[in-house]
This record gives C-alpha cells, sequence and structure tokens, in this order.
C-alpha cells in the first residue's frame, strides 16, 4: 500500500469515527424535554408536582433554566399593605424558551419556575434601594392541556412554600384555579403570562426588536 491510499483510508477511518462520537454523544445526552417525553416535570401518583431537584431528570433552574427577570412590589409603595412585598425571580425552562423564541407563544407543556425572596437591605454603597435578602419561597406555573384541560388557558399553579415561609415543601398540588388564574387572565399581556413585566421575554418574541 502506498503513502497516499493509506492517508486516504486513514482520512475515511477519522471521519467515520468523528461522526459516531457525535451521534453518541447526542444519544448520551440528549434534552430534558426529549428525554422525558414533551414534559420537563415529574408529578407522582397523587397528582403532586415534585420539586425540580427531584425530577426524574434533576433540574436546577438556577443554573440551567433561563432568568426573565425579578420584579418586587414593596410595602413602602402600597400603604404598606403590598399582596407581594418579595422579590419575585421567575426562570422558564430553556426547551420552551426555545420555542418561544422561535414562534412566539408558550408551547403546550411550558413550565416557569418563581423564586421568591425578601426585601433585604434598602441601602447599599450605590445608594438606597430595594436588595435581595433571603429565599422565601418556590413556586410554579404549567401550561399542560393533557393534565389541566379544564383550567383556563391550560395553566395551572404550585407553591411548594410551606406554612412557615419557606421553600421547604417536596411535593404540592395544584392551587385553586380562582387563587391565581383571575389575576394573570385579567391581566396579563400574552397568553396568561406577564410578559409586559419581563423584558427578556418581550425581546426574544418574533417581530418584537431587540
Amino acid at each position: 500500500m502506498n503513502q497516499q491510499s493509506f492517508a486516504r483510508i486513514l482520512r475515511t477511518f477519522l471521519g467515520v469515527a468523528g461522526c459516531l462520537v457525535f451521534v453518541f454523544g447526542i444519544m448520551a445526552a440528549p434534552s430534558i424535554a426529549k428525554k422525558n417525553g414533551d414534559r420537563v416535570y415529574t408529578f407522582n401518583d397523587k397528582g403532586e408536582l415534585l420539586q425540580p431537584l427531584d425530577w426524574d431528570v434533576p433540574s436546577n433552574w438556577r443554573e440551567e433554566w433561563i432568568y426573565v427577570g425579578a420584579p418586587v412590589t414593596p410595602n413602602e409603595l402600597n400603604n404598606g399593605k403590598a399582596a407581594f412585598p418579595e422579590f419575585h425571580s421567575v426562570y422558564i425552562h430553556p426547551d420552551h424558551y426555545k420555542v418561544y423564541k422561535k414562534t412566539g407563544a408558550f408551547p403546550d407543556g411550558t413550565i416557569l419556575i418563581k423564586e421568591m425572596t425578601s426585601v433585604g437591605s434598602k441601602e447599599a454603597a450605590s445608594g438606597q434601594g430595594y436588595f435581595m435578602g433571603e429565599f422565601l419561597g418556590l413556586e410554579a406555573t404549567i401550561k399542560d392541556s393533557k393534565r389541566f384541560p379544564n383550567e383556563p388557558g391550560y395553566w395551572a399553579y404550585f407553591s411548594w412554600t410551606d406554612e412557615e415561609g419557606g421553600p421547604r415543601k417536596k411535593t404540592t398540588k395544584a392551587e385553586p384555579a380562582d387563587k391565581c388564574n383571575a389575576c394573570h387572565q385579567a391581566f396579563a399581556k400574552d397568553d396568561w403570562v406577564f410578559t409586559q413585566y419581563y423584558p427578556v421575554l418581550r425581546a426574544a418574541k418574533p417581530g418584537m426588536g431587540k
């Protein structure tokens, strides 16, 4: 075998090997959504939603999801009686964000996580303001026409926050629709989601600009 023939065979072998590595790499690390069907979250046999770290394919929303914003309605601006005086840090699953970014719609199976944090210090080197304190709770909203066909917009709302005000519950059932959905239905701008308060989602939606 001459040198040119050997080089040609070697290149072919390396090319095939590279393709196999790529293919098996994809098979070994599928997206969370594909790994768990078209739903990324996990319910137990009682119909309770597990916390993300306990799902069939565990997910760390702080490290892996898309952070869309953190509105706060402090007591000082609401006559000392704000309904939600804490920061609400909101994350959307990356698979669902990709679909929203492509189509401008939240796909069936969408989940958003809301992590609640107290208002801590009101003074910093930068001046007076509202600065995050401690974690207070953890909530989620899910759009699922299969599991919640009778909920408005197919959205259901969940809270892992316990009675003492911490995100310590491991499982939770859907909240009554009238507890959460009415406000979303009346005031949320886009499919029961308050996209008007999240510039990340507004910028991602096709045709809305960057």
